[in-house]
């Protein structure tokens, strides 16, 4: 009896170890979404290479710290990380952080807060009928449409800043593209090589991801006497410390932790809570509460998800 009740709850208590994972790895990620209006000086591109500057570096450091029990990715494993840490990473957040710089906080965080339905269509089961998906789908596509006529409305007050704003959306239809495959992708590596710690694959991709952006910086940033003048550059570095080792760091280990206990498409619903986290953070520190039209989109668009984890279930 004792040995069946042991049995019994493991399995139970691997999944709920997973979905704390990958709902702390969603709130991690949510503060991404303000950064970019934190540190106004800073280009996309330096924002993206400081951030993940720092992640590579912290990851070297528990690379060091822990190489008694970390081994060195061969050749194909360390391309594979570099590989993942475009898609995942330096590429998808250098998207982001311009999606954001042009059309604000709320419509990319929106966009990118339907990966977790992509992710559900690719990865579907193969006993789950299509149809399933209808309501989830409806539901999310309707809150899209209402929190960009929201954020459109208020671009349209300069209009100037219009063409920006639909610029914007397409920046993060990319970066949700290149997140969706990352995601996908990641989750079946990791359930390929179980021999290979989550603990090791974010240190080695968290060194491809520094390594990467690093050459981003030194290609296309700005020029390091005008960066250091900036008045804003003790934040701007904090920011992007912050973000590395909290988001970048931390945020690839629970996620990490998520993928290899879960199912690719429940895991890839969890990442609705990087996107209530990034619209919460996005709100506090602009000191307004959302109109009307933006509760009504966030409820329809948590709702959707919710439908669609239900559909799975």
């Amino acid at each position: 009896m004792v040995l069946g009740s042991s049995a019994a709850h493991t399995p139970s208590r691997a999944i709920w170890i997973g979905i704390a994972a990958g709902v702390g790895a969603g709130a991690l990620w949510g503060l991404v979404f303000v950064v970019p209006q934190l540190t106004p000086g800073l280009s996309s591109v330096d924002l993206t290479a400081g951030r993940f500057v720092s992640f590579g570096l912290m990851a070297a450091v528990m690379m060091v710290l822990g190489r008694r029990s970390h081994s060195l990715p061969t050749w194909s494993q360390a391309a594979t990380a570099l590989g993942m840490s475009l898609l995942g990473a330096t590429g998808y957040y250098l998207l982001l952080a311009e999606a954001i710089s042009a059309a604000g906080s709320e419509v990319p965080t929106l966009i990118v807060g339907t990966i977790p339905i992509w992710v559900m269509l690719l990865g579907k089961p193969l006993g789950l009928k299509w149809s399933a998906l209808l309501p989830g789908l409806v539901l999310t596509a309707a809150g899209l449409l209402l929190m960009t006529q929201a954020s459109l409305a208020h671009a349209l007050v300069l209009p100037q800043h219009g063409a920006d704003f639909w610029w914007g959306v397409l920046l993060a239809v990319v970066a949700m593209l290149s997140w969706t495959v990352f995601a996908l992708l990641n989750a079946l590596w990791l359930k390929r090589h179980p021999q290979v710690s989550a603990a090791q694959w974010t240190n080695w991709m968290g060194i491809a991801t520094g390594v990467g952006a690093l050459l981003l910086w030194l290609i296309a940033g700005s020029d390091p006497k005008e960066l250091l003048a900036q008045e804003n550059i003790g934040l701007a570095a904090m920011a992007c410390i912050a973000t590395g080792v909290g988001s970048g760091w931390a945020g690839s280990m629970l996620w990490n932790l998520a993928s290899r206990r879960l199912s690719v498409s429940l895991a890839g619903q969890l990442i609705v809570s990087e996107t209530l986290f990034g619209l919460f953070y996005a709100f506090v520190w602009q000191g307004d509460w959302p109109t009307l039209a933006q509760w009504l989109a966030v409820l329809l668009f948590t709702l959707g998800t919710l439908a669609s984890i239900r559909a799975h279930r």
